[in-house]
């Protein structure tokens, strides 16, 4: 169960909540029907941005330019774990401060990264029926955030991209797992672990190779030091993509040769930052590799059940056979578990975000698109 909800109780009992500075980004998955009747009038409702469509012009082209210069964090922007999306915020193609709506993410990662469309309504509208507020269409790319306006202060209880085992989760290249408290920033170790792959499977070169070695390193090592392990359906794909992300993403489209710098590569997982003169990749790229990386140290879904090196297969998660259970497993079991009885407002938002996602799956000719799945309608059509 999410933090949020298990402190929440407590905290309405100690403070009022017209004291409470309520983020626009806070988000409303999993409280109970007598918190969300507290908080909902105080929100600013905004109806879903539509998400844009598929770019036009998908050629390679200069993105770090006078437009999008890197500018070092201001007090209270956020950053959280995912680098990509830390960069774009560092250099102005996300608000800098971190605080965005999804249809301002599908757009950044296409214009900065050229990111397939579908690939881009997936993972965002994913996120941010989780971790964003669909009420104020707002999501933080970052961690918790403290709640403000009340004293003593509250703790850190608001989320961003931060459920467990969903976007984020264990076995991450450079950011430790959850257990072990801090899973947002970088991590120095894992990433001298990440170069010296590089240096002995990529001739001093990030690229799928590396991708597949590290990537069942990090597997072991979560199992082997992690008691609460868990690597099952929707973090085992998403496990596996961002393997392959840097390659995808952090290379100059210019180069055209798969191979990642290391020093770019740090400039993107420790600075949020691209290299001078950077173009993003020429033509849309999506998942681009990943059958490599999952083919080279074939897992099976599962999670440490009695802890370390106690891994169990869980044959009730999604793997890469069978897609479309990813899919209804999140909607079914994922959102409608943090919204069981969602009504009026919050119902229709809903509604319209699970459609936005459903369009990451349903349109014909890219990564994950015209995956021949059937939408599923927790909430019923309105």
């Amino acid at each position: 169960m999410r933090t949020f909800a298990l402190t929440w109780p407590i905290f309405l009992g100690i403070f009022n909540l017209k004291a409470v500075a309520f983020p626009t980004y806070g988000s409303l998955a999993g409280l109970r029907k007598e918190q969300l009747d507290l908080i909902i009038p105080t929100l600013d409702i905004r109806a879903p941005e539509n998400p844009p469509g598929a770019l036009k012009d998908t050629s390679a082209k200069l993105v770090n330019d006078e437009d999008h210069p890197w500018k070092p964090l201001r007090p209270g922007d956020i950053r959280g774990p995912c680098p990509g999306l830390n960069t774009l915020a560092s250099h102005g193609w996300l608000p800098r401060n971190g605080i965005a709506s999804p249809s301002q993410i599908v757009t950044a990662v296409q214009e900065g990264f050229n990111m397939e469309n579908d690939l881009a309504l997936f993972v965002t509208y994913g996120a941010h029926l989780v971790d964003g507020n669909v009420l104020t269409d707002r999501l933080s790319i970052g961690g918790k955030t403290a709640l403000t306006g009340v004293d003593p202060p509250a703790p850190a209880i608001v989320g961003g991209l931060n459920t467990h085992a969903v976007f984020e989760g264990d076995t991450s290249m450079t950011r430790a797992d959850f257990f072990f408290g801090n899973n947002h920033d970088f991590n120095e170790t894992l990433f001298d672990e990440l170069v010296d792959f590089s240096n002995r499977f990529g001739a001093g070169k990030y690229n799928y190779t590396v991708a597949a070695e590290f990537r069942f390193q990090r597997i072991k090592d979560s199992i082997a030091t992690n008691p609460k392990m868990s690597f099952i359906s929707p973090r085992f794909f998403t496990a596996y993509a961002e393997s392959t992300f840097p390659v995808n993403f952090f290379i100059d489209g210019r180069q055209n040769n798969s191979q990642l710098d290391l020093s770019v590569a740090r400039g993107f997982f420790q600075d949020s930052r691209m290299p001078d003169g950077f173009f993003r990749a020429n033509g849309p790229k999506g998942v681009q590799g990943i059958n490599l990386v999952a083919n080279a140290h074939p897992m099976e879904p599962g999670s440490n059940v009695n802890g370390v090196n106690s891994y169990v297969v869980d044959p009730t998660s999604a793997d890469f056979s069978s897609f479309c259970l990813l899919y209804e497993n999140f909607v079914n079991k994922t959102i409608k578990g943090l919204y069981p009885n969602p009504t009026g407002a919050l119902r229709r938002a809903l509604n319209q975000n699970l459609d936005f996602f459903f369009l990451g799956i349903s349109e014909p000719g890219n990564a994950v698109g015209d995956s021949g799945c059937t939408q599923v309608l927790p909430f019923g059509k309105d």
